[in-house]
């Protein structure tokens, strides 16, 4: 009878503990989610119906006009204007990459007077905002003249990289892309775990610090590489910073969506909407349902690359020590 009883208490605490854990992660998932479904009344209905307080979760008449004109506005270009977005992206996180390994395995195995100084300079930049550094910045790239190697080049002995997409390949490769000291962070910890047996071993095998670097450390850096390089593309496709102030021209769809969908442009983007679909009369909630698409648009390689790697991402954080 005891027993009974113990194994009915039992099952009715697993019953109530799964209840709870249920409504609470639906809960949760609901909150995260109420947003994005919120979203449907308002980008999938006809213009004319947007802000009909009788709309709450579904339209009552379906339309893709939102989703037209947000593409005029956020992809003047086509599906090149994406694509550029992308392979921007995409390039920058292999710059990051690279050069964050080498330094962070650099700054985690190589003893010297300036390793220290290396890492708190690392660790400074880190926690400095990114507004204090955004003025020498524009003058070095607008006056740029790398140690007077402009001179051989120009005669005015310097050059304006400003609105030119070298800038930000340069920010990659002197390591201040976006939060590229935090990278550098994650691959020197990453490298300081590492065995030191694995190199000395390569070392009475004849490799090099170069060689053991690319042929030993790299390989084993797979978790840290992947991890780094899915923030590196999300932050970079997302920035609007860097490249509104040193790249504003080169059409990318963070610096489009966020220019264009401004307040002060509201009466543009209506009378827009308006010509080119030939509404009668258009509201202000037209805007914001022209921005919110443009937004859906603009996620969807984002979404793509989260379906793609994020079950790799959160086990290599995992054992990279990010959680837990």
């Amino acid at each position: 009878m005891n027993d009974n009883a113990y194994q009915v208490k039992t099952r009715v605490k697993k019953i109530v503990t799964g209840v709870f854990l249920f409504f609470l992660i639906a809960g949760l998932c609901f909150t995260i989610l109420y947003p994005l479904i919120n979203l449907v009344p308002t980008v999938f209905s006809a213009i004319e119906d947007i802000g009909n307080p009788n709309v709450i979760w579904l339209p009552e008449k379906f339309s893709t006009i939102a989703f037209k004109a947000a593409t005029r506005f956020v992809m003047p270009a086509g599906l090149w204007t994406l694509f550029k977005t992308v392979l921007y992206a995409a390039g920058i996180m292999i710059l990051q990459v690279f050069f964050s390994a080498m330094v962070g395995y650099a700054m985690a195995r190589v003893k010297s007077v300036f390793s220290k100084l290396a890492y708190f300079l690392v660790i400074l930049v880190f926690l400095t905002p990114r507004q204090s550094l955004l003025l020498a910045q524009y003058i070095f790239f607008k006056h740029f003249d790398f140690v007077g190697i402009m001179n051989i080049f120009t005669k005015a002995g310097e050059t304006d990289l400003i609105n030119n997409p070298v800038t930000l390949v340069l920010l990659a490769v002197f390591c201040f892309g976006v939060n590229q000291s935090l990278f550098i962070f994650l691959f020197s910890q990453f490298f300081k775990n590492i065995p030191k047996e694995l190199e000395e071993a390569a070392s009475i095998d004849g490799c090099g610090f170069i060689k053991t670097y690319f042929r030993i450390m790299l390989p084993n850096a797979v978790p840290i590489i992947s991890t780094v390089a899915v923030l590196s593309f999300v932050w970079n496709y997302g920035d609007t910073y860097y490249t509104n102030y040193f790249s504003p021209k080169a059409g990318l769809m963070s610096t489009l969506l966020s220019t264009t969908f401004v307040s002060a442009n509201k009466t543009f983007v209506l009378n827009a909407i308006q010509t080119w679909y030939g509404i009668p009369a258009v509201n202000d909630f037209a805007f914001d349902a022209a921005k919110q698409a443009g937004v859906l648009i603009y996620l969807i390689p984002l979404l793509i690359v989260y379906l793609i790697g994020q079950r790799k991402l959160v086990q290599n954080m995992e054992s990279s020590g990010l959680v837990g």
